[in-house]
């Protein structure tokens, strides 16, 4: 059994997740609401939520969690032949933060091998106002104009919290994560949590931690200096 969280309820600790033997391995609790003090609250303790229709809110806190350390990215040959294409081609651009809820919602369009989405509308109007807090952030690419490609996540301090990515040309969504890592290595950030382990994020360098090393690093870095400006660009994409 996982506790039903009320509205004032604290989370439990992370170390009463349902272990590796139960049928829902990392399940924390279920419950409460998706406000920007009990998400923030969530992801400075390790806790994530993922949900689908007509489920209540769950919260995840899993052991071992995939991670991605900035210096440990590595593209591929061919995406390191497009990122050079990008630069010079003024067709291709890239920002943050100017088409956050787009980004949500391209995040949530239906893929192929997929019947539905766990980014409802609930999460996206929550985490949008995540966004205008200065919490949940998006990176884009853009082509022609068109949004093409992109992903977002959560930081706090200097933590990142990477939730999603899309693409509507190929490897669009891989140009959107290598431009956020070269930003957040910039910026000093070292981690990105990945929560899920796949593996489209080993082949770019993620490793699965232990909960235990993952808090330990999480405990400091939410409590250093966030980044104060996401919208200057262009920066160095040395790789």
């Amino acid at each position: 059994m996982i506790p039903w969280l009320e509205i004032d309820t604290p989370f439990p600790d992370v170390e009463q997740a349902l272990d590796a033997a139960s049928e829902a391995p990392g399940l924390l609790a279920a419950g409460a609401d998706l406000s920007p003090a009990r998400l923030l609250s969530a992801y400075r303790q390790g806790i994530f939520p993922w949900f689908g229709e007509a489920q209540p809110i769950l919260w995840w806190s899993t052991d071992p969690r995939m991670v991605l350390m900035t210096q440990d990215f590595s593209p591929s040959k061919s995406l390191l032949k497009l990122l050079k294409k990008t630069r010079t081609d003024q067709r291709w651009a890239f920002r943050f933060d100017s088409a956050f809820e787009q980004v949500m919602r391209a995040c949530a369009e239906p893929r192929d091998g997929q019947s539905g989405t766990w980014i409802s509308d609930e999460m996206i109007a929550s985490y949008t106002q995540l966004h205008h807090l200065g919490y949940a952030h998006s990176s884009e690419v853009w082509f022609d104009g068109q949004l093409v490609g992109g992903a977002y996540g959560i930081a706090i301090g200097s933590m990142f919290y990477g939730e999603s990515m899309f693409a509507r040309v190929s490897n669009a969504s891989k140009l959107a994560l290598a431009h956020l890592i070269f930003f957040l290595r910039q910026h000093q950030v070292k981690m990105i949590d990945c929560q899920q382990e796949t593996r489209h994020l080993a082949s770019l360098g993620a490793k699965p931690i232990s909960r235990k090393a993952l808090m330990t690093h999480l405990r400091q870095a939410v409590t250093e200096q966030p980044i104060e400006n996401w919208r200057v660009l262009p920066f160095d994409c040395s790789v």
